[in-house]
């Protein structure tokens, strides 16, 4: 990689250096940090909302208008502003996966019948308390649960989760995979699918819809594969019968390194078109990194800089334990210099204040001489960041932010 590379791919109109600062939401990220402190989780309300509505352009073009509905996956971020303003723009529900997660979206602003759910591993304490909110729609990912929802509300409709046994994920990283040659705990296989519509009969059920969700951070590569999953998933549907909803997930990545390129939505509304258009279904899109990932920054204080043997260290306040994408998932936020006049940069890398080794935060990152950066800032960090911070080392402080 070269420092032209580096500091081209990720720049656009609300993110970019202007004058040698960088400029996030129209705004110097330098002074955002010496405003917000560090570490602070900075989001854009202007990218989350033009993010929603590239995705209904591009399913209204592909002939889906009317046809479809988005769910945010909450699980990405649950920041209460963030939430409301999803809620405001009118453009998606949500997609819960605990009971928590529906009250605090129902707090929001959004009323249980906006909500769809989907978790695996449910008790029947989790099962009673999301009886208790009539409209959320839930889908069953197991013949537990179908049972379990059955005897405590007979004559519902529900979805099915099933498991295709094909999986998908950026880069074809099988870390991100939830369903593929190996047995995962998501969904109901096809071996187990007529002993769950013999279930869900018995309870006066209707299975009225099919859910999926095999993978995430998939690029406009892996849209050939999101094909054939679909198609795989057709099988359910037919034998299903009274099937009116399909929901496919979400997994709808954003470019993390120099030379990956935005998801094509035009081609990947075309994979929906061919699969399900044909059929009088209602289509049901769950994205989450999508619509938050590349509105949020994290910033950070710089600690030290030092060389060890080979390598030059940069410290910052901040750890894998506030956004752990980098160390579970070998997804890498990008580290930029808050002001940058193309000077020469070199490589060095960028590490946290966990006693772990897997807190790094990026080898190899291109930047400047360091000597008079107080901070540095952290792309794509809006979605699976914050809502999976851990109070690690006791050091889980951080602030949220977002720039309306």
């Amino acid at each position: 990689m070269n420092a032209r590379d580096y500091y081209r791919w990720w720049q656009r109109a609300d993110l970019c250096y202007q004058h040698n600062q960088l400029s996030f939401c129209g705004r110097s990220v330098q002074q955002l940090a010496n405003q917000f402190g560090t570490p602070a989780f900075v989001y854009s309300a202007a990218r989350v909302r033009d993010n929603l509505a590239r995705l209904h352009t591009a399913l209204n073009h592909a002939g889906l208008a009317g046809r479809f509905t988005l769910y945010y996956a909450m699980k990405a971020n649950r920041f209460a502003p963030l939430l409301t303003l999803l809620k405001q723009t009118g453009l998606c529900g949500i997609d819960a996966c605990s009971p928590a997660e529906v009250e605090h979206a129902v707090s929001c602003g959004f009323r249980p019948e906006d909500i769809s759910f989907t978790a695996t591993s449910l008790s029947l304490r989790d099962l009673e308390q999301l009886a208790r909110y009539d409209g959320v729609f839930m889908d069953c990912d197991s013949i537990q649960a179908i049972d379990r929802w059955g005897r405590l509300k007979p004559g519902t409709a529900i979805g099915l989760r099933v498991n295709p046994a094909m999986g998908i994920g950026r880069a074809d990283n099988d870390k991100l995979h939830y369903a593929g040659t190996r047995t995962t705990k998501f969904g109901i296989y096809h071996e187990q699918f007529a002993q769950a519509l013999d279930t869900a009969a018995r309870h006066g059920l209707r299975v009225t819809k099919i859910h999926f969700h095999t993978g995430c951070g998939y690029l406009t590569a892996q849209l050939d594969q999101l094909e054939r999953i679909i198609s795989q998933c057709c099988t359910f549907i037919d034998a299903a019968g009274s099937v009116e909803r399909v929901n496919i997930g979400g997994g709808l990545g954003v470019p993390h390194l120099p030379g990956e390129q935005p998801l094509d939505l035009d081609q990947w509304a075309a994979v929906l078109r061919r699969q399900v258009g044909g059929r009088t279904l209602h289509l049901e899109v769950e994205p989450g990194d999508y619509i938050v990932k590349d509105a949020g920054l994290l910033l950070l204080e710089k600690t030290f800089v030092e060389r060890k043997q080979t390598t030059t260290f940069v410290g910052v306040d901040g750890g894998f334990n506030i956004a752990p994408e980098p160390a579970c998932y070998n997804l890498p936020f990008q580290p930029l210099p808050l002001h940058y006049d193309g000077s020469v940069c070199t490589p060095v890398t960028v590490v946290g204040n966990i006693n772990e080794a897997l807190d790094v935060w990026y080898a190899d990152a291109l930047l400047p001489d360091l000597a008079d950066h107080s901070h540095l800032a952290l792309i794509n960090a809006g979605a699976y960041s914050a809502s999976m911070a851990s109070n690690h080392c006791m050091r889980g402080s951080f602030r949220e932010f977002l720039l309306i």
